[in-house]
């Protein structure tokens, strides 16, 4: 990928990149794989969670694929800059349910020469701007946007559909609560309230 290659063939003095997606878009397991290189590059490594999300583990970050790796479950943003230790690379998952102290802490970290790596759900299940992501994607440096598949289709799907009818904006879930889906799919849903 352009954004490894990048990364490797020079010493950044500190960067944010954002992985974002849908649902099933496969957003952790591309933190888990940038995180896998980092170590493999004898980096020291810090990775965070948000406390509540407690799906797969409490402890861990764990894609749908069930890879994982240790992290740190915290409430607020600002634990994060008690926790890095001496770390040079600090991964985020899930950032789209934390607080707007992430974006100044996100920025604080890549201007002391951190790599700040960041996954989380640009959407909410209403197709529209989940919490802080819209603030954290102006300040990267790099974007990357991932996307399932269809289920209805079989082409990209960019949108979390809600199976359920809780209309709160966040509802932990997984295959039973959501499914992934393209524009065209997602919006005829919407329209024939289903």
């Amino acid at each position: 990928m352009f954004i490894d290659s990048q990364i490797e063939s020079q010493k950044l003095k500190g960067s944010i990149e954002i992985i974002c997606g849908s649902m099933f878009s496969g957003k952790t397991e591309e933190l888990l794989r940038r995180l896998k290189r980092a170590e493999l590059a004898k980096q020291k490594i810090a990775v965070f969670k948000p406390l509540i999300d407690t799906r797969y583990d409490a402890r861990k970050i764990v894609s749908h694929d069930s890879n994982a790796i240790k992290s740190k479950p915290v409430k607020l943003a600002t634990e994060i800059l008690d926790k890095i230790d001496n770390a040079e690379v600090i991964a985020i998952d899930e950032a789209q349910f934390f607080d707007e102290e992430l974006i100044r802490i996100s920025n604080l970290l890549a201007n002391q020469g951190k790599r700040v790596i960041i996954a989380g759900l640009d959407m909410d299940f209403k197709g529209k701007p989940f919490g802080i992501m819209p603030g954290l994607l102006a300040i990267a440096e790099h974007i990357t946007k991932v996307h399932a598949i269809c289920i209805e289709c079989g082409t990209a799907a960019n949108h979390s559909y809600r199976l359920t009818k809780n209309q709160q904006l966040i509802e932990l879930g997984d295959k039973l609560e959501y499914k992934a889906l393209c524009r065209n799919c997602f919006f005829e849903k919407e329209d024939n309230g289903s």
